[in-house]
């Protein structure tokens, strides 16, 4: 992270946070981006430089991510109130349907970022074309490795496969070529991050684009997979201009709430789905299934039908717990106040 300072349009700052500000805050309060997310406090860059704020009085850490705008109180050192994103990227927190963890928010544009290796899976992927889709990030494959493979046209052709309409990039991740070929996606204002597994090269290429020397341990000779370093969420300038949040590489990537995003991902299956002649079709054996019928015909893999049938499930499944902690949680906040009412009189 820099110590210099910015124009806040150089952050990231546009005219849909200034929208959010009332008078008085414009007057006694600084606009702040998240740059590192602590157990009890924020570090944050102004127009000024970096500070260091104190949680919003009514929000935990959980709530607040790397690329977040806060108004900061410059004389109390605190952060008053998180404003509205425009984009994020979660997922649901491990053991807690009820609960979204936030990775990053306010970002342009996603580097997905898979190798021409045995690392390379197609659920994995749509998973983190999901992910970008119900966020509202647009996403772009990186496909490093190349000078590993005998044939990386044959891993375009897959990434093409499910995602069609995603750019998608080869590069070699410690070629000089490799940062240029992701600038199209960088500039003044713009935030870009990446998803993907440890070793598949994010490190490197972070490193390329921001200049910074981010650690990447050994690679592999056997499966080319190497060990990332990262553990923390980061965000860094870029020297021509712009914002790269860094990430961890994630296993797990539970879904809940992405009903939508996952039928972005699967586009047109969904959209065979809204032909099919019953409603509640399930796209197994039923009579008039549009899903069906073009997987007979080979217009679609039916491995991909599968995994976007169990990814439907998956979010079904979350979303449908979630509520129901929601609602428990209701009525037992209800039951509390009805308690206390009652000791109140006695």
């Amino acid at each position: 992270m820099t110590s210099h300072s910015h124009p806040l349009r150089d952050l990231g700052w546009s005219a849909d946070f200034l929208s959010q500000l009332s008078l008085e805050e414009l007057e006694t309060l600084t606009p702040a981006r998240v740059t590192g997310v602590h157990r009890a406090r924020l570090s944050a860059l102004t127009a000024d430089g970096p500070v260091e704020l104190a949680l919003p009085p009514d929000l935990s850490a959980g709530d607040i991510a790397v690329g977040d705008w806060v108004l900061a109180d410059a004389a109390t050192h605190r952060a008053e109130r998180l404003l509205a994103r425009h984009s994020r990227i979660f997922r649901r927190a491990a053991g807690d349907a009820a609960r979204e963890q936030l990775i990053v928010a306010n970002v342009d544009a996603v580097f997905i970022t898979t190798s021409c290796s045995d690392e390379f899976n197609e659920a994995r992927l749509e998973r983190y074309l999901a992910l970008c889709h119900a966020g509202g990030v647009p996403p772009v494959f990186v496909l490093t490795k190349i000078d590993k493979a005998p044939d990386p046209g044959a891993y375009l052709g897959r990434l093409r496969a499910i995602g069609p309409m995603v750019p998608a990039v080869p590069v070699n991740a410690k070629s000089p070529e490799a940062a240029e070929a992701l600038r199209p996606w960088c500039g003044p204002g713009q935030t870009v991050a990446f998803l993907g597994m440890s070793g598949v090269g994010k490190s490197t290429l972070a490193s390329a684009l921001t200049g910074l020397d981010l650690e990447t341990g050994a690679l592999s000779a056997d499966d080319m997979r190497g060990r990332h370093t990262t553990t923390a969420r980061e965000m860094h300038r870029i020297p021509d201009g712009g914002w790269l949040i860094d990430t961890p590489g994630m296993r797990e990537l539970r879904l809940t709430d992405m009903a939508e995003g996952i039928d972005e991902a699967f586009a047109e299956i969904a959209e065979l789905a809204g032909r099919c002649r019953f409603r509640d079709c399930a796209h197994e054996s039923e009579p008039g299934c549009a899903v069906q019928a073009a997987a007979k015909a080979g217009q679609i893999d039916p491995a991909r039908i599968e995994r976007w049938k169990k990814l439907r499930a998956e979010d079904a499944e979350h979303s449908a717990l979630a509520l129901d902690r929601k609602r428990k949680g209701k009525e037992l906040s209800k039951l509390v106040k009805q308690v206390k009412r009652i000791k109140g009189r006695n």
